[in-house]
């Protein structure tokens, strides 16, 4: 029982002196920045975005113009040939005597 007895106040007394000793010290002065670091490689090429959504359609073509005037009558042509003569006719009923 002794033992135990003696080494909790051991203990405590332990810790107490630990703990005082750190609060007492003031931190010294900050050191110098260190130097920049390299600059590391390149990463990948991210993957393509999706389509973007389609356009209003664009408004109908423009105006239909108005109808042109009429053109000018073409010239004559030319006569036909003659056409073939006809049958002769019957002869007719004689007359009075």
């Amino acid at each position: 029982m002794k033992p135990i007895r003696l080494l909790l106040p051991i203990l405590f007394m332990c810790l107490f002196s630990i703990t005082a000793c750190k609060k007492d010290k003031t931190p010294g002065p900050a050191g110098a920045t260190g130097a920049q670091g390299a600059t590391g490689a390149q990463g990948a090429t991210g993957a393509t975005g999706a389509a973007g959504p389609q356009g209003p359609a664009g408004p109908a073509g423009g105006p239909v113009g108005a109808t042109g005037p009429t053109g000018a009558t073409g010239a004559t042509g030319a006569t036909g040939a003659t056409g073939a003569t006809g049958l002769t006719g019957a002869t007719g009923a004689t007359g009075p005597a």
